[in-house]
């Protein structure tokens, strides 16, 4: 019966944060509440980004809702934690709503981002250890401050960063906290029932609730974008979320317990490694936007631009440069998530051998989906260069452009392709016979 109640949180979640985007949309039209498209966007007309207030009035709800029922009275007991939450939640959508309307400026971005994860830290829910065996004590209030700054400033603008695709953040975010959901339940420090009832699960509940209401209307072709609002909201929750799970947890005593009928708990893993979950965990269901973001920040930086100055090199824009769709490169994107974040809680369930098995197979096979259009290109190249008689052909031949020092020019190249997927041969990422277009950068 435990489960019932997070699945009633989440479902009046999903249903508010539905109920309000179809709101939020239907005025954003009418009063023509949405912003021009812009060189980098990938939609081709105009759409509304407001969906991060829909998403936090369905945060809200989950918290009304879920502060009445007595499972959750050990969560809404430490009224700080709780107030700190909704505070940095509601600053944060705040300033991501004055950004998606009139574009601010990154320094006031990043001020807004420090005051909301201070105030979370000042109310109480900040890293006062480190998750690792034995528990690292941070002695310092200003270091333990500035921790709880640090991650959640990092995970919210890893989160933001990827957001250039329809339905890829909601997506993931679902991925990310429904496998943090399953640690944290398993993962109770007693045998009594409330304690199964957490800030750490809750507020992960509340993510994957607010995501699933929102994502109907952002699937594509989307019709509401969440914009930094809903992105930062997301973000913000989650290392919110990962906070609370290292400070009620003992890394040194972790031990698995998964509720069956007849014993109530099984347990397993095996050594040290269940003890490093809360510090891996984290980091491997956020694997994805954490990369594009270090990846981001190291090119920027080394061209001497800002971290946090907008171009066309993230990795959903490099999917799609690939030859991918717009739908292939999201699921890659889960894909990705699925392996690295469900392949580190397998190693509290079965021995490490094992995980690490089925690990690296997800891994390897999410590599060769995502290689998969370099082999399609490949073949392109080789019926072009095997083509005889055929100028327009040849003068797309890659080979005899490097010998002439000089590039085909992009209507060539395009008839060219045309004249091979026709021939049998399809372009990366398109149908045989589709007319060519210019696809443009994503947000």
């Amino acid at each position: 019966m435990r489960i019932v109640f997070y699945a009633l949180v989440l479902g009046i979640a999903a249903v508010v944060t539905f109920t309000v985007s179809l709101l939020i949309w239907r005025l954003s039209h009418k009063y023509r509440l949405y912003p021009k498209i812009r060189a980098r966007d990938v939609h081709t007309r105009p759409t509304p980004r407001l969906g991060g207030i829909a998403m936090f009035v369905g945060v809200i709800a989950a918290f009304a809702v879920a502060s009445k029922l007595p499972a959750f009275e050990l969560v809404f007991s430490d009224t700080g934690k709780i107030l700190g939450v909704l505070g940095a939640a509601l600053l944060t959508v705040v300033i991501g709503v004055i950004d998606d309307v009139i574009d601010l400026d990154w320094v006031t971005k990043l001020a807004g981002q420090v005051i909301a994860a201070a105030l979370l830290a000042w109310q109480g829910a900040q890293l006062a250890s480190l998750p690792i065996p034995g528990g690292l004590l941070i002695g310092s209030p200003f270091l333990s401050l500035a921790a709880t700054i640090f991650i959640c400033m990092l995970v919210m603008n890893a989160v933001n960063f990827i957001d250039g695709l329809d339905g890829l953040v909601a997506g993931v975010a679902i991925i990310a906290s429904s496998v943090f959901f399953v640690y944290t339940y398993v993962l109770s420090v007693g045998p009594t029932q409330t304690e199964y009832f957490n800030l750490a699960s809750f507020l992960a509940v509340t993510v994957i609730g607010i995501c699933l209401g929102f994502l109907p209307l952002n699937w594509r072709p989307a019709r509401l974008f969440m914009g930094d609002a809903g992105a930062l909201l997301v973000g913000l929750l989650m290392a919110a979320s990962t906070i609370a799970a290292t400070g009620q947890l003992d890394p040194g005593t972790v031990t698995v317990q998964v509720p069956t009928p007849d014993s109530g708990v099984v347990l397993g893993g095996s050594g040290l490694l269940p003890a490093f979950i809360p510090i891996l965990l984290p980091f491997a269901v956020l694997i994805v936007p954490l990369l594009d973001f270090g990846l981001a920040v190291t090119r920027r930086l080394r061209a001497g631009k800002s971290p946090f100055s907008a171009d066309r090199k993230h990795l959903h824009h490099r999917l799609l440069d690939m030859g991918h769709s717009h739908l292939h490169a999201v699921l890659i994107f889960y894909g990705w998530t699925l392996a690295a974040s469900v392949g580190c809680l397998l190693f509290l369930f079965v021995d490490w051998w094992w995980a690490l098995i089925v690990t690296a197979l997800g891994f390897l096979v999410c590599a060769i989906i995502t290689l998969s259009p370099l082999s399609r290109r490949k073949a392109v190249e080789v019926a072009v260069q095997s083509a005889r008689g055929d100028e327009q052909l040849a003068q797309f031949d890659p080979l005899d452009s490097a010998a002439r020092d000089e590039e085909p020019s992009d209507a060539a190249a395009e008839a060219a392709l045309r004249r091979v997927a026709t021939g049998g041969i399809p372009l990366p990422g398109r149908r045989p016979g589709d007319t060519p277009s210019r696809q443009e950068p994503t947000p």
